[in-house]
């Protein structure tokens, strides 16, 4: 079966439908989420903070707590390389 007008059309439509269903819900979000919770979905709480409104001590805040998150996470992976006992394995 080959692609024809009807085809194509279409497939521009959805997209041109799609593309207007996001702007619309990227404009009313916190109406359609109340909505939706209201009617028992679960929807969840998205962090709305633009980090380039945060004042500087909100930044080097911000910064410390993803370096201690990626020292964490480092830590972790060190762990999980060790073998049982307590050595690291040959490479």
């Amino acid at each position: 079966m080959a692609i024809n007008n009807s085809h194509v059309t279409g497939f521009l439509v959805g997209l041109g439908v799609a593309a207007a269903g996001y702007y619309a819900y990227s404009r009313n979000k916190s109406k359609i989420d109340a909505f939706l919770r209201q009617q028992g979905i679960r929807v969840p709480e998205s962090p709305t903070v633009d980090a380039s409104q945060l004042s500087f001590e909100q930044l080097v805040a911000e910064k410390e707590r993803l370096e201690d998150l990626i020292a964490e996470r480092e830590h972790a992976a060190s762990q999980a390389e060790q073998s049982p006992s307590g050595t690291s394995p040959a490479k």
